[in-house]
This record gives C-alpha cells, sequence and structure tokens, in this order.
C-alpha cells in the first residue's frame, strides 16, 4: 500500500468518526424519565422572582463587628451640623513637615456619597455593582472596621457613579436617599430598619439624569424632602413612623434638581429653601403655617444644578450652578404681609463668583469658592471675594493650585481643599485671603468629588473607589 492510499484512508476514518460522535451527541437521551412540575413544586420561597422595579429597601443586613465608642464629635449631614460646612474644634490643627497619617481606609464602589459620623461610628452609602445594590454601611471611626450593613437590590447603570447623597443621623435615626430615589430609616447602633420609602411610587418623582443627588434633612423629629413630583414638592416626614406629616403641593411644576434643602432664617422667620429645576422657592419652616409655600421665581432656573443655596444674610441668598450657568444673588423681603422674592443680580461663570459642583463657603464676610472650567482664566483656582463685590476675587490660589471638582471644609481657621486628583491642601485663612500652609498626597486619586467630614480630629475624604481616615488634630 503506497503512502497516497494511506493518507485517504486515514481521512475517510477520521470523517467517519467525526460524523459518528457528532450523530451520537444529538440522539443519545441520557434520560427518559423527567417529569414537568407544576409551579411551586420545588418549595422556592414565594417573592424570589421580581420585576426588575420591585425593590424591597433595607430587604438584607450583615453584621460583622459589635464595638462602643467614647468619641463624641458629630458631622451628622451634609455640610455638617449647622449647614455651613465649618466646624469649630477643640484644639489646634496641627500643621507639620510630616504627612497627616492615614489611620485606615476602605474600597467602596464607584461614587461621590460623603460620610457622615456620630459617636463614634461613620455611615455612608454604597453601591456593590457585583450585587447591583445600594447598600448604608457602618463603620468604626477609630479602626476602620465595618461593623454592619444594610442593603438592597435595585439594578442601575454606571453614569458617572452610583451613590451621591450624605445620609443624615442623629442618636435615633440614620437615614438615607438612594440614587433611584429610596429612603431607608435604621437604628444608627444597631442598624435595624425602622420603615422605608420610595420616592418614585410615593411622590410619583422624576429622578434626574446622574441619580438622586439631594441629601435628607433632619428638622428636630421630622425628615424634610423635596421630592418634587408631580402633586408634591416638598415633604415632612415622621421619622418614628415614616408617615408624611405635612407636604407643598408642587403647584410650581418643578422638578427634581441635585441640590439640596437649605434651612435658613430670612427675615426673621425659618423657611426650607430649595432651588430646584423650574425656580427656587421659600417654604416654611414654622411650626403653625409648616409647608406653607411663602414665594417663588422663576428668573433663576437652570436646567441642572448641583449646589446648594448659600445664605449670604438677613434677606439675600447666593445662587450657583455649573455648565454656563454661573451666579445669582436673591433677595427676600416681607411686606404688607406678602413675600416677594427678585433676582437682583445675575452673571456668567467668567464674570464673578461661581462654582460647578460644591457649595461655596461663607466665612469671616468672606466666600470661598473655586471656580468651574468655564470660569475664565481663574478656572478650576480656590478664589475668595468679599460680600460687597462679587466679580473681583480678594485672593487667589497659584496657578498650579486648580482644585477641578474636589471639595473644601473649613475647620477652625483653617480650609482643607482637596484636589480632584487626590492630593490635600491646607490654608490658614486670613482676613482677606488665604495662606497655603501644607499639601500632601493623600491618594492616586480618581474624581475625588464627595465632600469631606470632620469629627474628634479626625477628617474623611474620598475619591470615586475608597474613603480614606487622616488624624489631623
Amino acid at each position: 500500500m503506497n503512502t497516497k492510499t494511506t493518507l485517504i484512508l486515514i481521512s475517510v476514518l477520521t470523517t467517519l468518526i467525526f460524523v459518528g460522535t457528532i450523530l451520537w451527541w444529538h440522539l443519545y437521551t441520557p434520560r427518559y424519565d423527567f417529569a414537568v412540575q407544576a409551579p411551586g413544586a420545588d418549595n422556592r420561597p414565594e417573592g424570589l422572582t421580581r420585576a426588575a422595579d420591585d425593590v424591597v429597601i433595607g430587604e438584607f443586613f450583615m453584621r460583622y463587628e459589635e464595638q462602643t465608642s467614647s468619641l463624641t464629635g458629630k458631622w451628622s449631614c451634609f455640610r455638617g451640623e449647622d449647614y455651613t460646612n465649618i466646624v469649630y474644634a477643640p484644639g489646634k490643627i496641627k500643621i507639620t513637615q510630616e504627612d497627616y497619617p492615614v489611620v485606615w481606609n476602605v474600597e467602596t464602589g464607584e461614587g461621590h456619597a460623603s460620610p457622615v459620623i456620630y459617636n463614634g461610628l461613620v455611615y455612608f452609602l454604597d453601591y456593590d455593582e457585583k450585587l447591583s445594590s445600594d447598600a448604608l454601611r457602618c463603620f468604626s471611626l477609630e479602626s476602620g472596621k465595618e461593623l454592619w450593613r444594610r442593603w438592597y437590590r435595585v439594578p442601575m447603570k454606571r453614569n458617572h457613579g452610583f451613590s451621591r447623597t450624605a445620609p443624615v443621623v442623629n442618636g435615633n435615626y440614620i437615614i438615607t436617599l438612594g440614587p433611584q430615589g429610596h429612603v431607608m430609616c435604621c437604628d444608627p447602633v444597631s442598624g435595624d430598619l425602622k420603615w422605608t420609602l420610595d420616592i418614585q411610587k410615593e411622590f410619583k418623582t422624576e429622578v434626574p439624569f446622574w441619580y438622586a443627588g439631594q441629601c435628607p434633612r433632619m428638622d428636630d423629629n421630622t425628615l424634610i424632602l423635596a421630592p418634587s413630583g408631580e402633586d408634591i414638592l416638598l415633604a415632612g416626614i415622621d421619622c418614628d413612623s415614616g408617615k408624611v406629616v405635612w407636604q407643598t403641593p408642587n403647584t410650581l411644576n418643578y422638578k427634581m434638581s441635585h441640590s439640596s434643602v437649605m434651612p435658613m432664617t430670612i427675615g426673621g422667620k425659618k423657611m426650607y429653601i430649595y432651588a430646584g429645576v423650574g425656580g427656587v422657592c421659600g417654604i416654611s419652616a414654622e411650626q403653625n403655617d409648616r409647608g406653607a409655600l411663602l414665594w417663588n421665581t422663576e428668573k433663576w432656573n437652570p436646567s441642572v444644578i448641583a449646589p446648594s443655596p448659600l445664605q449670604l444674610s438677613a434677606n439675600s441668598i447666593f445662587l450657583v450652578a455649573g455648565y454656563g450657568t454661573g451666579g445669582a444673588v436673591l433677595q427676600v423681603n416681607h411686606s404688607g404681609g406678602k413675600w416677594n422674592a427678585n433676582i437682583v443680580e445675575q452673571y456668567k461663570p467668567s464674570e464673578g463668583m461661581s462654582s460647578e459642583q460644591q457649595t461655596p463657603i461663607l466665612y469671616n464676610n468672606m466666600i470661598i469658592t473655586v471656580l468651574p472650567k468655564d470660569g475664565g482664566s481663574m478656572r478650576e483656582r480656590l478664589v475668595c471675594y468679599a460680600l460687597s463685590n462679587l466679580h473681583v476675587p480678594v485672593w487667589t490660589s497659584g496657578a498650579d493650585e486648580r482644585f477641578g471638582l474636589g471639595p473644601y471644609t473649613v475647620i477652625n481657621n483653617m480650609l482643607f481643599a482637596l484636589k480632584d486628583n487626590g492630593e490635600l491642601y491646607i490654608y490658614e485663612i486670613k482676613s482677606r485671603g488665604m495662606e497655603l500652609m501644607k499639601k500632601q498626597p493623600v491618594m492616586d486619586g480618581i474624581d475625588a468629588w464627595g465632600p469631606m467630614a470632620y469629627a474628634d480630629g479626625r477628617l474623611l475624604v474620598r475619591d470615586a473607589h475608597r474613603v480614606y481616615c487622616l488624624k489631623i488634630n
């Protein structure tokens, strides 16, 4: 047998084996006794198969450790106890050549949600992409150990991260507002679930692009939210029961913005100030007419609003937004039994004090901000303005000190500012400006945009993927 014949036989034999194997694979049935079961015959618990929007808020809980703390410091909500982003701490802030030590750090899902602190416990809202879940996580401020986690499944797609809001906490409640508008109230120590609320279902809220950015507020025993739904603009919710105790009709047809409600006293009257998509309004916070719409204006109406309103005086409010909007001064007056609000000054971001994401700080009659990327030659720098002139700064940081969308806060007379790449700058605040005292790389940061929190000598900062705790005094 010659070589050619041998090759032909081998080829034919290989083809027959291959074809036979394929036929056997398709025709062979390993079992013939399968039975079709009726629904429920597999004893699967009810509720495991759900529609995509059927979210069971706070459904799951995990406890990792028990821990008590002697610490008593508090940073209980967005911008701190009095909403100014200023804290007066005992003792001086250490300024040395050595870096502040990083006491601990923890990995997070992609997001920008700010932590809050209460009596030695740290809380922040997180998102776990693997589990498609919102999670309220509780840590020890001293050790960084995770103590417990309360979470629930809510599928979402990444949109510059997920979580954006700071919780609000006191001795009885820790309350979160998730990216899709899910409200969860828990015991701040045990993590036990008290009640939940879905503002999309309850108020027919349209959650803004980039998800919810509004941080919840607590006034005594009442949660303050601006759902800006089809019928309800603002609502007060009893923190014990989760029941709506007052509400403001949405006759203005505002939509929900990323801005948070700011409690203020204007003209001697307590109010909740809200900058929604559609305009700015003042809602009574007084006991006798709480929830009543006092005034509004549509002359300030950006399509995207992240910073919150900033009170400048007894009757004036500074408004700011990014994406080319700039800034404006709103005056609110009361005469003849009526309130009225007027925009008395408005300008583009290259023409004066403005901000894209962070809310400016008013400190010693000087306003501190980071100009947006469309803020002209001083874009992304720290700047200080006198109240008497919002167009010409009294001080600006150096050309290489540009902070992007990074946060900043005042501790005693020191400004802590975080570049959005994770480098921390510390300035001493003077009467007309600031002096750079120290800078320190904290992380190789990516989008370090989340607001800071401070208590008991510890400063919490974050980027899109990690939270860091620094010991600063």
